[in-house]
């Protein structure tokens, strides 16, 4: 018999006392859930699941927009002030009459290189390695661009950093210091994006589509060509600057954490003595657009691919138009995951990856009316033919009540995520001021689109849907399509497109 036990027997017998304690108090813990458990099943049990119809919601909050300050340099500077304090934050921008649009032919991408050269050469008093350092170290932004119709600079900082950082920013938007090299970087990054153009079929489609609808030489389909930036030197860029960067031609905002009246003092001191210089109305009026070509079906052949990337569509209207929110409902009535081209031409018929078809318009001048989607090779024309299809029956006839409540509950809905922090708010403020629309042009928006019809949309959809003016343009291998694109056509004619990138010098 043993008289003693090992250290090793000892702490295995312990071990399992221990396990077993363990056991029965893991389970005796288990058993009470178990009860308790049970106990708060019984009213669940006893209520049954509604169906998704019948729940019932409580009604929006209304929506307002917060207290905001508008006023005006001497010098002509429109200021915007939208306080916050939720988080110490601030941000701000100033929107600028300007553009690409304003660019000669001969000097496209003038605009462009004028608008990353201000913020990636730094200013007059701060250099760019300054710039970025200053910036960094405060997890301060300051960016700056030229678009289409309007140029922008924009800032965000802590609320601490206000002043140091709109002194710089202040500093990149009235002096920037356009070094050569800098510019010869964007010079060479656009370049680099010539090169690579042809690179994505829908970039192909879109970039042709816009050119066919609006005109090549037109300033809302024109391209930048190397012959272009060729033309561009620095002179025309400090020139491009002076000419449009001033106080009277630009409105500013700013948003977030902020003591409005150290604020005005701050704007006073910063930007009071910048003496503004006119800009000529002839630089700023707008030339007349209309459609380039009028119907036609064009290909861009790439025997590559096995998929076709298609556009169709014509000239649009504005946002102002009387009918934009019944048109802005009759898009909802077509796109979405529960659309007529979604359920028709993508579920039902199996004919695209995907289906679309939006009026889409622009705020001073016309945006465009497309549809398209992209589609396997040998279904390209039965596509296009579907497609073309439910831009009548919308036309023809009225849709269904249920169409009608679905797509307007969408849009109400879907109002509250324009005023979901202030720089939103403010933004649009600024932009219906730009654009000389009025302040309340989005709660008229949202009265008109409450006030809908089908009926509404049915004469909206015959008065501004026009199929006779339908330019349909095709991105694809034609000898793998079945039936061959001529079939669209009365007279088997189809427009092929050069697409071929002229070289420096050419």
């Amino acid at each position: 018999m043993r008289q003693s036990t090992s250290i090793f027997e000892f702490s295995f017998w312990k071990n399992r006392s221990i396990q077993r304690f363990c056991y029965r108090g893991l389970l005796a813990i288990a058993t009470c859930c178990l009860i308790v458990a049970g106990w708060s099943w019984k009213p669940a049990l006893a209520e049954q699941a509604l169906h998704y119809t019948e729940l019932e919601f409580p009604p929006l909050p209304e929506v307002t927009v917060p207290d905001y300050e508008r006023y005006e340099l001497d010098n002509g500077l429109v200021v915007y002030l939208m306080e916050n304090h939720e988080l110490p934050l601030v941000g701000g921008s100033v929107t600028v009459h300007t553009g690409d649009r304003l660019v000669s032919n001969e000097e496209v991408g003038l605009a462009n290189v004028t608008g990353d050269g201000m913020r990636l050469g730094g200013s007059v008093e701060f250099s760019a390695d300054q710039l970025n350092q200053f910036l960094e170290q405060r997890a301060a932004s300051i960016e700056t661009s030229i678009g289409t119709a309007s140029g922008s600079a924009s800032f965000s900082s802590l609320s601490e950093d206000l002043t140091d950082v709109f002194e710089r920013f202040v500093d990149v938007v009235r002096q920037p210091r356009f070094p050569e090299d800098k510019l010869a970087l964007i010079e060479r990054q656009l370049a680099g994006s010539i090169a690579r153009r042809n690179d994505s079929p829908s970039d192909i489609a879109r970039r042709e589509f816009y050119k066919l609808i609006y005109g090549s030489e037109s300033p809302y389909a024109r391209t930048v060509e190397y012959s272009t930036l060729e033309n561009i030197s620095r002179d025309d860029v400090v020139a491009f600057h002076d000419r449009y960067f001033q106080p009277n031609n630009m409105i500013l905002g700013i948003y977030g954490d902020f003591d409005s009246a150290a604020v005005r003092s701050l704007i006073s001191n910063a930007l009071g003595d910048w003496e503004a210089s006119p800009v000529p109305d002839s630089e700023i009026r707008l030339d007349e657009v209309y459609q380039a070509r009028e119907g036609g079906v064009f290909l861009i052949e790439q025997p590559q691919l096995t998929q076709s990337s298609v556009l169709m569509g014509h000239l649009a209207g504005t946002r102002n138009d009387p009918d934009y929110a019944a048109l802005t409902v009759m898009n909802q009535v077509m796109n979405g995951l529960s659309g007529r081209l979604m359920n028709e031409v993508r579920s039902r018929q199996g004919l695209a990856y995907s289906a679309y078809a939006f009026w889409s318009a622009a705020y001073d001048y016309p945006g465009v009316f497309i549809a398209g989607g992209e589609t396997r090779s040998e279904t390209t024309v039965p596509f296009v033919a579907s497609t073309k299809s439910e831009i009548d029956k919308i036309r023809e006839s009225p849709i269904t009540e249920e169409e009608l409540t679905q797509a307007k509950d969408s849009v109400i809905n879907s109002f509250v995520f324009n005023f979901q922090d202030p720089s939103q708010m403010i933004s649009r403020l600024i932009t219906y001021e730009f654009y000389g629309y009025p302040e309340d042009f989005i709660f008229q928006y949202r009265q008109d689109v409450e006030a809908t019809t089908a009926a509404d949309i049915q004469r909206a959809a015959q008065e501004h849907l026009q199929p006779e003016k339908l330019v349909t343009l095709v991105v694809g291998n034609p000898d793998s399509m079945n039936p061959p694109l001529s079939a669209l056509t009365a007279n088997d004619s189809v427009t092929k497109l050069d697409i071929t990138i002229p070289q420096p010098g050419a």
